[in-house]
């Protein structure tokens, strides 16, 4: 399976300068976006849905514009999750899981501490927080390919 992650940085403003044609030339299997910033009422542009894909997003409900993630998939999941369960991560669109089978390929855009101090308390918190979900991950007998934006650096 070929599968591809691509932060979008805004994905009505990346579609605008062409790369759902890049992504279609690469041929993937599934493409996960992230930084999508765009309500999915927004994306009714047939851009958004190519042609021979199922497309999920998970966008941000606390504030419009902002995160959210996408995965685009050739192959219908058989299930596809938008919530780990911690409304404050959850309502900022920054994860959604699509299961095939025994794969479960994860988008995950993770909060950056960048805008100040608060934002950089919610980071360490959602480090913190998401650890035992992985641990569990590791334990679930599922395979995990988990793409995404993880917004950390070594001095910060």
């Amino acid at each position: 399976m070929r599968i591809i992650s691509l932060n979008a940085n805004g994905i009505r403003s990346a579609g605008s300068k062409g790369v759902f044609e890049w992504l279609r030339a690469q041929n993937a299997d599934v493409v996960c976006l992230q930084e999508t910033k765009a309500q999915e009422g927004q994306l009714t542009d047939a851009m958004f849905r190519p042609d021979g894909h199922h497309c999920f997003y998970r966008d941000a409900s606390s504030k419009k514009g902002y995160s959210g993630v996408a995965i685009y998939a050739r192959r219908e999941p058989d299930q596809v999750l938008t919530e780990l369960g911690w409304d404050e991560f959850d309502n900022e669109g920054r994860y959604l899981e699509a299961r095939f089978g025994n794969l479960s390929v994860v988008s995950l855009y993770f909060p950056s501490g960048a805008s100040g101090d608060e934002r950089q308390q919610f980071k360490f918190k959602a480090m913190e927080w998401i650890t035992p979900i992985f641990d569990a991950w590791l334990k679930s007998g599922r395979d995990y390919v988990i793409c995404g934006d993880w917004n950390i650096v070594h001095t910060k």
